[in-house]
């Protein structure tokens, strides 16, 4: 026995030395393993801050879902973006046709098919108390985080930019008293690489530091093809890759219990091949891809190498001040992105009118488009009060101010480039407010008051084009009830109401139309679940079942023969539940599991949209217009199923270290791509898992791993192009590597 604790310590010693020196080869993993050993004695308490202030998560009236370091960090392993988070969150789902600058997400079907950059979403993603209201900013990637909470439903009480569908919510470490950080890495497939690391503590007495940083990057793997007969040559690995950097930098001061303020500082750039759109991968009549699609080639004679430049950078101050039972907090935010992608948007060679005809599949006329984001500057003001009573009511009421401006340049290359400003000022008063009725019924209730201005005007335009102006003030509003049934087991019902400000779109400016605009999309949400925790906290299940009803939906009609994108609003419905399970089966063995089910249906009487212009096969009534009758339809991109499971096994080695072996799977069920129904332009069946094998000692100081991504190299369609051919585009590739992690 003391011979294998020494052989132990000799081998783990070895590990430490490997990876202090190399960090073997650079890891996806943030510190993982505190929460399996607090798991040992059964589930962790799960404590979030979704209503502003620190609360158990059992014990709060929102369908929530958090997800925990480790098995992000395994989601993230082969630097994915933040659209990994698609359907790993029962609910949750997310995609882009412009790479890994600008995602879109939906909660509960509800969402924004829109491409444009200056599109709206009514899912919001907080990072750090502070609203990324752009999609250029929702991209900024994931490192060194404390939380990830997603709240599904309409959270416009404490949140105020356009939160009808719900939140995504991303908290970093903090400066703390005590120095402390990580270094990890991971090496794979193409090249891929990924170096993360952060490191904090004290500088003096009352103040301390946070400082991390995220690397990643991937070789070129996609080859062009090259159509021979119209002059191209092949030409090997000129496509796929990324270098991704991003850092930040925070400082705290706080020089006693009742002041403290901080400062964040933070900055990303990337370089990477914008979205591969490939031509003609279905088949008239048929989703299922076939031989033109080819994982490791295009064939592309525009885009310019395909190619995505952005910077973002920003900063935000936050004090709080404690004047005894009511604590005043403000946070002062900038947010500034700039740069430009372009694709060669056919998705392969030459047109049917050429000499040489088209490759691969019939390609009606060349399309190669940039896209541009010249200046987005973003500021927010929030200041808050909130109570710290101890009795049975607490409140919180403020004031939020938010200011936008946006310019962006669109070349289609067949025409001289147009530039269009957007400008948005909104503004916000807020309140909440609980209340405990008895020692087991809380009653809980928030109301918000916004005005919100948009602008727009064609700065630069092939044709006079007259300013747009739209504006609304809407009050907000949510009421809860909760009932503790037992120490273990909560029941609560909740009601919503959530608006998304009215809004304009101009991208069709560029291609010879005119400005849209939709009116306000207002949610009323009802709600009611149950939140358990079993058998001596070994398990937690949580469920909750929804239905909402939302007038004027700002949906996004999007390509046809004449590639529109106009903003169309409508009304919908919809209904579901959604579910999640931690079952920890044993002390070496956890389990998770989550399921969500979305029911939506367009109930807008009459609605009428221009169908593809591809060459696909719409399965709507069309009119005499030869427009697709779109009423009863789901709306897109809105899977009626996703599920997700993982799950975590270990073997003691000595008496702090482990071999183990986690494996995660997640699968949506169909979904509609556009407005209208076709038999080409949905998916059903999508599936991805993952796989990681590790050796972790000094109690989760050193891990060392290996890993897989799209273990099974699933081939699954994200989204489509309908205007000029059956374009798609696809998942990220199997990415098998290795990985090692130093925590101090």
């Amino acid at each position: 026995m003391a011979q294998n604790r020494r052989l132990n310590r000799l081998s783990c010693g070895i590990a430490s030395a490997l990876t202090g020196v190399s960090v073997l080869a650079l890891s996806a993993a943030a510190p993982a393993f505190a929460q399996d050993t607090a798991a040992r004695e059964g589930l962790d308490e799960i404590t979030f801050t979704a209503q502003r202030r620190e609360e158990n998560q059992q014990e709060v009236p929102i369908s929530v879902t958090t997800v925990p370091e480790d098995r992000l960090a395994s989601i993230l392993a082969g630097a994915e973006d933040i659209r990994a988070l698609a359907t790993r969150v029962p609910g949750l789902y997310a995609e882009s046709s412009n790479g890994r600058i600008a995602p879109r997400f939906y909660i509960r079907g509800l969402g924004n098919t829109d491409f444009d950059l200056a599109a709206s979403q009514p899912v919001s993603i907080i990072m750090d108390e502070v609203v990324m209201e752009n999609v250029t900013l929702k991209s900024f990637p994931l490192f060194d985080l404390a939380a990830v909470e997603v709240l599904r439903g309409p959270q416009g009480t404490l949140f105020g930019r356009n939160t009808p569908a719900g939140i995504v919510k991303f908290d970093t470490a903090k400066p703390s008293d005590e120095t402390n950080g990580y270094l990890s890495g991971s090496y794979g497939t193409y090249n891929t690489a990924k170096v993360e690391a952060a490191i904090g503590g004290p500088l003096t007495e009352s103040l301390s530091y946070r400082a991390s940083m995220l690397y990643q990057r991937r070789s070129a793997w996609v080859d062009n093809g090259g159509v021979i007969q119209n002059g191209f040559d092949a030409r090997e690995d000129v496509y796929g890759d990324f270098e991704d950097l991003a850092g930040r930098i925070q400082v705290q001061f706080a020089p006693g219990e009742t002041f403290s303020a901080l400062l964040n500082v933070h900055g990303r750039d990337l370089d990477a091949t914008s979205e591969l759109f490939r031509a003609n991968i279905f088949s008239p009549g048929s989703n299922d891809l076939n031989a033109n699609f080819d994982r490791n080639t295009v064939w592309y004679d525009g885009g310019a190498g395909n190619r995505q430049h952005y910077h973002n950078y920003g900063g935000s101050g936050k004090i709080a001040i404690d004047f005894g039972g009511v604590v005043l907090t403000s946070i002062t935010a900038y947010e500034t992105s700039n740069g430009a992608g372009r694709g060669d948007i056919d998705g392969g060679s030459g047109a049917l009118f050429l000499p040489n005809g088209s490759f691969p599949g019939p390609i009606p006329f060349p399309s190669d488009t940039l896209d541009a984001v010249d200046d987005l500057n973003q500021f927010t003001q929030e200041a808050r009060f909130a109570s710290e009573y101890d009795g049975a009511f607490n409140w919180q009421a403020g004031f939020f101010y938010f200011d936008s401006d946006l310019t962006i340049t669109t070349n289609p290359f067949f025409v001289a480039a147009t530039t269009v400003r957007h400008d948005n000022q909104s503004w916000a008063i807020f309140a909440q407010s609980s209340f405990d009725l008895s020692d087991r019924v809380t009653l809980t209730g928030g109301v918000r008051y916004t005005e919100d201005d948009k602008d727009f005007r064609a700065i630069a335009a092939n044709f006079p084009v007259a300013p747009v102006s739209v504006e609304d003030e809407k009050i907000s509003w949510d009421a809860a009830l909760t009932f503790a049934a037992s120490d273990d087991v909560n029941f609560y019902a909740r009601i919503a109401r959530g608006f998304r400000a009215p809004t304009i779109q101009g991208r069709d400016v560029a291609f010879f139309g005119s400005p849209t605009t939709a009116t306000s999309e207002t949610i009323q949400s009802f709600e009611a679940g149950i939140k358990s925790e079993l058998f001596d906290n070994r398990m937690r299940f949580n469920a909750t079942g929804f239905y909402y009803d939302a007038n004027d939906l700002q949906f996004s009609a999007i390509g046809g023969l004449g590639n529109f994108n106009q903003l169309v609003n409508a009304d919908g419905e919809a209904w579901g539940f959604e579910a999640d399970l931690e079952w920890l089966l044993s002390d070496n063995f956890l389990l998770t599991g989550g399921l969500s089910y979305n029911d939506t249906e367009i109930t807008e009487p009459g609605l009428a949209v221009a169908p593809c212009g591809g060459g696909c096969t719409v399965t709507d009534p069309v009119d005499g217009l030869g427009n697709a009758l779109i009423t009863g339809n789901p709306f897109p991109q809105a899977p009626k199923w996703t599920w997700n499971v993982t799950a975590r096994a270990s073997i003691p080695v000595g008496d702090s270290s482990e071999l183990y072996a986690f494996t995660d799977w997640a699968g949506q069920g169909k979904t509609n791509l556009f407005l209208y129904e076709s038999a080409e332009f949905f998916t059903s069946g999508n599936v991805e898992g993952g796989l990681r094998l590790g050796y972790m000692c000094k109690d989760g100081k050193v891990d060392l791993a290996v890993f897989a991504r799209n273990i099974l190299d699933a081939e699954n369609v994200k989204g489509a192009i309908d205007f000029n051919n059956l374009t798609g585009f696809v998942n990220e590739p199997r990415i098998f590597g290795v990985a090692a992690t130093l925590n101090f």
